[in-house]
C-alpha cells in the first residue's frame, strides 16, 4: 500500500495525535511510514498540518503538490488551504465547523466556514463533510474531533485502515480512561451515516 495523507487544522484540535495514530497503525502492519508536522503558532490557534507517507518507496516525509490521496481537514478553511496537495480523484474529509483564525480575529475581518465548505463542494470531486458540532455534542466532548474525523476517513474507504486498526493504535497510545470515548468517536460515522 502506498498512501499520502495530509491532516490539517488549528492548534488544539488533535491533528498531530491523529497523524501519530495513522503512523502507528501502519507500523503495526509492517508498513514503512514517514511523517512530518508543521505546527507554527499552534498554541495561539495557528495552522497545524501533518504529512503522513506510507509505502516502500517513501524517501521523504513531505508530500508533493498534487499527490495526496487524502486530506483530513479539522477546519474547513485549512482544508481549502491544503487543496493544492490533493491529487486528481483524491478524497477530502473535513469538519463543517469553522474556527476563526487568529489573523481574522485580530484584524476584525469576517470568516465564514460555510463559504469554505461551499468552495470545497465546487472544487472537490470526492468530499465528505462531517457535521462535527452535532457529532461531538452527541459524543459529549469537542476533544473527540480528531478521532471522529479518523473514523470518517475510515468510512470513506480512502484511509487504507480499518476501525480495528485505528482502535489498536488508540489502545496502545492513549491512556485507558480515554478509550471508551475515542472508540465511540471512531465508530460514529459508521453508526450515523
Amino acid at each position: 500500500m502506498n498512501k499520502n495523507i495530509v491532516l490539517c487544522g488549528v492548534g488544539g484540535q488533535g491533528t498531530v495525535l491523529a497523524s501519530k495514530l495513522i503512523a502507528a497503525a501502519a507500523m503495526k502492519k509492517g508498513l514503512s511510514v514517514m511523517s512530518a508536522e508543521t505546527i507554527g503558532m499552534a498554541q495561539r490557534g495557528g495552522s497545524v498540518f501533518s504529512h503522513v507517507r506510507i509505502g516502500e518507496d517513501v524517501c521523504s516525509p513531505m508530500i508533493a503538490r498534487g499527490s495526496a490521496d487524502l486530506i483530513v481537514g479539522f477546519e474547513p478553511g485549512e482544508a481549502v488551504r491544503m487543496l493544492p496537495f490533493l491529487k486528481e480523484g483524491g478524497q477530502v474529509v473535513t469538519s463543517s465547523r469553522a474556527i476563526l483564525p487568529v489573523t481574522a480575529s485580530l484584524s476584525g475581518s469576517s470568516y465564514n466556514g460555510e463559504d469554505m465548505v461551499s468552495y470545497l463542494k465546487r472544487h472537490v470531486e470526492n468530499l465528505l463533510v462531517v457535521d462535527s458540532e452535532k457529532a461531538c455534542g452527541e459524543l459529549g466532548s469537542p476533544k473527540a474531533l480528531n478521532i471522529l474525523l479518523l473514523g470518517a476517513a475510515v468510512s470513506s474507504g480512502r484511509l487504507g485502515f480499518t476501525e480495528e486498526d485505528i482502535k489498536d493504535a488508540i489502545a496502545e497510545r492513549l491512556p485507558e480512561r480515554f478509550h471508551k470515548m475515542n472508540f465511540a468517536a471512531l465508530e460514529y460515522m459508521r453508526l450515523h451515516p
